[in-house]
């Protein structure tokens, strides 16, 4: 017995002593795995490296001396160091109690250069390649970045990029690294088709997805660019389009770009399956959870029967019914619908189940992508943190406020089994995008003449998802503007957006007296569902009234004494005038674009009150809805109804301001801004109005014989309005116009959504006015940024 044992020892101690030969990422183990868990070694001992230094390596093994180690834990220690990229061969073997390592170092970058680049700048370049300066040269590496930057040409239209590299010693262990860039010609889309579409036309649906057909000024707008990402977002745009207008069956049979390499322009073809077009069936709720019937969930349901399917309307209610059965106690529930398919009577009947569900926690949020976001940005979109219990309604309103915010061309979020049958981990892809802006605008009005705004603008500072504006104008008879505005979107950690406003305004709007303003808002807004919002607001303003010195058509000059009334002498010599107020505006926001509704409603009301201190003294009452709604599909005619009102009164038993009233000319087109409402007989000047009602009705369809991607629709409409009452001061002066009188006005329009911004010009002719009105007819005006 006892010499086995020696004989046992000597030859374990023998085949623990034999190398292990690696070469590249693997290795050879000369001896069992049974063998190598039994291992110990003393030290360690490192060779070859000289830049790196021996710590460097010694951090990135997972072995240690006096604990056993096996060839898995060899394994990890190879990966782990060539994962460093520093090296370009690493070795380890044994040799009595000592693990001997040794590696081979990258030559380091001294600089990297890009040569022939014209249409991407080397500083976005540079940050589109992983190889850095005083990095390791790896020439997997280098190669990944030649994909990366060809990424970065096929994003702007220029899939035939050609990229090459050259490497040139400069000193021991350094090179220079070049990328040669042959950027090719522009490649464009030539044609988009669709096949199988029935129910919609090719013009509706290029409307739809996101990529364009190439037109004269894609060089601007840039969305005549083809990738396979924007062409999966498009497969996804139209899939929701159908999906929420009744086409409950819809597919995509294929999706091909085809690319005429003579002319390097493609031709991207959609066959689709449209399936039937269906409504909402019977709706019914069913509940497995203890103490909570499906008759109590029927009130959050969306879905109503009769109306035209929508797979949103799906979403909502299962949303709303999570909300109501986790907030009674049961946070893992879940809620399955299930859809009851009449084919012959072409609905859908929609059976909500729902249940406790299975037990199961977030373990953790991996967030992936997101090169300028930052991660906090994203996390706080999600209704849950790690450790809370999952819930997939949740996810998808996750998904849908990541979509919201505009910071990504892509979101998605996926799951994954975590550590235990219980844990989830939830992935989220995302892919930043462009926030930045810099805009210019240009309106004119009878009153202001022409007037011209700058602006910069950023929607996600610094990656925060904070937004910032600074904006400055100036227009005819020294009218000037400024603004900046700042917003933080979630004040103190919570869903509250918080900012303020600062504003200055000097304006000419009348022959003798000049409109000066300035002052600062603070505005916190919060959620009160998905769709409802409050926000509060503090206002102090300086408002002052000054001569302006112009001369009349006889030549001489205007006077307080001669030519201006008695109410608007009292303001120029009052001096300045301070303002302070608060306000509530509720805001019900359903719409399917913000930037292009076709569907859904806008709605605000909103209360002020001024008195903190300063010259006014009113409570004010205002509320406006627009609805939009489309008349037609497939010609893309969209119509909406508009209807808004308000009232002001005196809080303290005295006199209004001018500029406490309301003026409201613009609402009506056909009108100058104070072109209704009470004024002075003798020289005209508008006083404004204590209640107004307005209400208009407009129809746009994109513009006949123009492909609906040039951005031009046309429009005609109809505004009809009243501005009476009156409660300031007239000083001896007659006034007319207090009474409750009608004005109307029928106009057309031009719409364009251009690179430049929107620009719309509109003629209006009143068809009901009084006879001291001030009309305008022609109106035009250019904003968004480009």
């Amino acid at each position: 017995m006892i010499a086995g044992s020696k004989f046992f020892n000597v030859l374990s101690t023998l085949v623990l002593s034999a190398a292990y030969v690696t070469a590249g990422a693997g290795f050879t183990v000369v001896a069992t795995s049974t063998q190598v868990e039994a291992a110990a070694i003393s030290r360690i001992q490192i060779f070859g490296a000289q830049r790196a230094g021996d710590e460097a390596v010694r951090s990135n093994l997972t072995i240690r001396p006096g604990i056993v180690f096996s060839d898995k834990d060899i394994d990890e220690s190879v990966k782990k160091l060539y994962d460093t990229g520093y090296f370009s061969d690493v070795r380890i073997s044994v040799s009595g109690g000592a693990l001997l390592v040794t590696v081979k170092e990258n030559q380091l970058i001294n600089q990297i250069v890009f040569n022939g680049n014209r249409k991407i700048t080397d500083d976005k370049l540079q940050g589109v390649v992983r190889s850095q300066p005083l990095g390791p040269f790896d020439p997997t590496m280098i190669t990944a970045d030649i994909e990366r930057i060809k990424g970065a040409y096929r994003a702007i239209g220029r899939s035939d990029v050609e990229i090459s590299t050259q490497s040139i010693p400069v000193a021991q262990g350094r090179l220079n690294v070049a990328f040669i860039v042959n950027e090719g010609e522009r490649t464009k889309i030539a044609d988009i088709k669709f096949v199988g579409n029935n129910a919609y036309g090719e013009q509706r649906l290029k409307a739809v997805i996101l990529t364009k057909e190439s037109g004269p000024l894609s060089f601007l707008t840039r969305k005549d660019v083809y990738t396979e990402e924007k062409l999966r977002t498009d497969e996804e745009a139209l899939q929701k389009f159908y999906y929420n207008h009744g086409y409950a069956d819809f597919r995509i049979i294929s999706s091909n770009a085809v690319l005429d390499e003579s002319h390097s322009k493609y031709e991207i073809t959609f066959t689709i399956d449209e399936g039937q077009h269906y409504q909402y069936g019977e709706i019914s709720v069913d509940s497995t959870v203890p103490n909570i019937t499906g008759d109590e969930l029927k009130g959050e349901v969306e879905t109503k029967k009769g109306d035209v399917y929508d797979a949103r309307r799906v979403q909502e209610t299962m949303d709303a019914i999570s909300k109501r059965v986790s907030s009674a106690g049961y946070p893992f529930a879940r809620v399955t619908p299930r859809g009851n398919r009449d084919i012959a009577g072409h609905t859908i009947g929609i059976s909500y189940t729902v249940d406790p569900g299975e037990r199961a926690y977030v373990e953790r949020i991996e967030i992936r992508g997101n090169t300028r976001t930052r991660d906090y940005v994203i996390r706080r979109e999600f209704d849950f943190n790690e450790g809370d219990a999952f819930n997939q309604s949740m996810i998808a309103r996750a998904k849908s406020r990541l979509e919201a915010l505009g910071f990504f061309t892509s979101v998605s979020i996926s799951t994954a089994q975590g550590s235990a049958s219980d844990r989830v981990v939830i992935i989220v892809d995302v892919e930043d995008q462009s926030t930045g802006s810099f805009g210019i605008g240009a309106g004119y009005s009878g009153d202001d003449g022409v007037l011209l705004e700058a602006s910069v603008e950023e929607k996600n500072f610094l990656g925060r998802g904070q937004y910032i504006r600074l904006a400055a104008g100036v227009g005819s008879d020294d009218a000037q503007t400024y603004n900046i505005s700042f917003t933080e979107p979630y004040f103190l950690g919570y869903r509250l957006a918080a900012g303020f406003d600062l504003f200055k305004t000097q304006t000419s709007s009348n022959d003798y007296y000049t409109y000066n303003e300035q002052g600062v808002t603070f505005r916190i807004t919060a959620p009160i569902s998905e769709d409802l919002a409050t926000t509060f607001r503090y206002t102090y303003k300086q408002i002052s009234y000054g001569e302006d010195g112009a001369y009349g058509d006889d030549g001489i000059a205007y006077t307080s004494d001669d030519e201006m009334s008695a109410p608007f002498i009292a303001l120029i010599e009052h001096g300045a005038y301070a303002q302070s107020s608060v306000s509530q505006t509720l805001t019900y926001n359903t719409l399917d674009s913000q930037t292009k509704p076709r569907e859904g409603v806008y709605a605000t009301a909103t209360h002020e009150f001024a008195g903190l201190g300063g010259d006014s003294n009113f409570y004010k009452l205002s509320a406006r809805a627009r609805y939009y709604h489309t008349l037609s599909t497939d010609a893309d005619l969209v119509g909406s109804l508009a209807v808004a009102g308000g009232h002001v009164f005196s809080t303290n038993g005295e006199d209004l301001n001018v500029f406490d009233q309301f003026s409201i000319g613009r609402q009506i087109r056909g009108f100058k801004s104070d072109g209704i409402g009470a004024r002075t007989v003798d020289d005209g000047d508008a006083l404004g109005g204590t209640t107004y009602f307005t209400a208009s009705a407009e129809v746009s369809v994109p513009m006949p014989g123009l492909p609906e991607d040039f951005g031009l629709r046309v429009a005609i409409f109809t505004d009809a309005g009243t501005l009476f009452g009156n409660s300031v001061d007239g000083r001896g002066e007659v006034i007319e116009g207090t009474g409750l009188s009608w004005r109307a006005s029928v106009g057309a329009g031009i719409v364009w959504d251009s690179p430049f911004g929107n620009i719309r010009i509109d003629y209006a002719e009143p068809v009901v006015k009084e006879s001291f009105d001030k009309v305008e007819q022609f109106r035009f005006s250019m904003s968004n940024p480009f």
